[in-house]
């Protein structure tokens, strides 16, 4: 048969389309599913870091996975809208005491049920603060904010019968259910409790930052006039921005209330809330990588700090003050060297290892 032949007996409206390598199957799934499918990864990662290691261990994971929740909301806030927020501990507060109320007032609701009232709660805060802060911008907006966590502990001591003043609120959460008796503890299984709630809120940060309005953020962090002439609304979005830092803030510190059982107004001062600020300069702000280094940075320098004084038999006015001294050490070195942080200085050297 001739070559007019064979092309004769196509169809004419046939498009022959190559396989698509592998790479790319991937790549055609909705970011969201990716982002699930990722989170469901560091989830089975994580389940079989705790089944070997002991309590200590998964409690420590669990600080980490809920100061992880609590600064990725931070970063989609400072690092993809431009606020800076300096009162992220008042929406951990926030949702820390709402879960101890909701335990000691409602004993019988479950736990994912306590989660979702927190996060109503804490966006309803976040709708509040958020529509007053709209049109403030830079030092103000800080400044608003810092009044927030400044103001917001006082609430407790003057509600004492409430709030339980200074001694806070303490709270019994239930432990592991009765078939994982014997397999996992009570502290591994309240560790893969908040690494799950925190996977699935990083996955929907995560398809947020990347979409649309991730989108509109970033163009107004860049230029907010600029944005406008665009026709993005600047003030419901910076609105928006604000209500997911906050969802995202008080889910982390309910979650904290479930994992250590207290909740007392010192936990949330104002020292909490710059820390959280600190460390995501610390981590890198451009993104979510850069607030998981900035929650392990929350975390174990101060176990580091808290052990090493006690190896040197240092006095107790010492060891309160060593964690923040080995916290700014660290944050002044890391910006010496790494001015876009640690996730930054990876990033760096891995194109360096491409370009090599």
């Amino acid at each position: 048969m001739s070559t007019t032949g064979q092309r004769a007996d196509r169809p004419t409206g046939a498009v022959s389309t190559p396989p698509q390598p592998p790479g790319r199957r991937g790549r055609a799934l909705p970011l969201p599913a990716r982002n699930l499918l990722a989170a469901a990864a560091a989830l089975a990662l994580v389940t079989a870091l705790l089944m070997v290691t002991g309590d200590l261990t998964a409690l420590r994971l669990a600080a980490v996975g809920y100061t992880f929740l609590a600064l990725a909301g931070l970063q989609l806030l400072v690092g993809g809208s431009g606020q800076v927020s300096l009162g992220h501990g008042a929406f951990m507060m926030i949702g820390a005491y709402s879960m101890a109320l909701l335990v000691l007032h409602l004993p019988m609701l479950p736990l994912a049920t306590n989660l979702l009232i927190v996060i109503a709660v804490s966006v309803i805060a976040g709708i509040a603060v958020g529509a007053a802060t709209a049109r403030l911008h830079g030092p103000y907006l800080a400044g608003a904010t810092l009044i927030l966590a400044v103001g917001l502990p006082g609430i407790a001591h003057r509600y004492h019968d409430l709030f339980g003043g200074s001694n806070g609120l303490n709270v019994r959460m239930a432990g592991a259910p009765p078939f994982l008796d014997g397999i996992v503890s009570t502290s591994q299984w309240q560790a893969l409790v908040v690494w799950f709630t925190a996977l699935l809120g990083l996955a929907l940060l995560a398809t947020v930052s990347a979409g649309r309005l991730g989108r509109r953020m970033r163009a107004i962090r860049d230029d907010e006039t600029a944005a406008a002439m665009a026709g993005i609304p600047v003030g419901r979005t910076k609105v928006v921005a604000f209500v997911i830092a906050s969802a995202a803030g008080g889910l982390a510190g309910g979650l904290q209330a479930y994992v250590l059982g207290t909740v007392t107004p010192s936990s949330f001062s104002l020292v909490l809330s710059l820390t959280l600020i600190a460390a995501l300069v610390l981590g890198g702000i451009a993104g979510l990588w850069g607030a998981l280094w900035a929650a392990f940075a929350v975390v174990y320098l101060e176990i580091w700090a808290s052990e090493l004084a006690e190896t040197l038999n240092l006095g107790s006015d010492v060891q309160n003050n060593l964690p923040l001294v080995l916290f700014g050490v660290v944050l002044i070195l890391v910006l010496r060297f790494w001015p876009l942080g640690v996730q930054g200085a990876l990033q760096t050297l891995r194109a360096r290892v491409r370009r090599s």
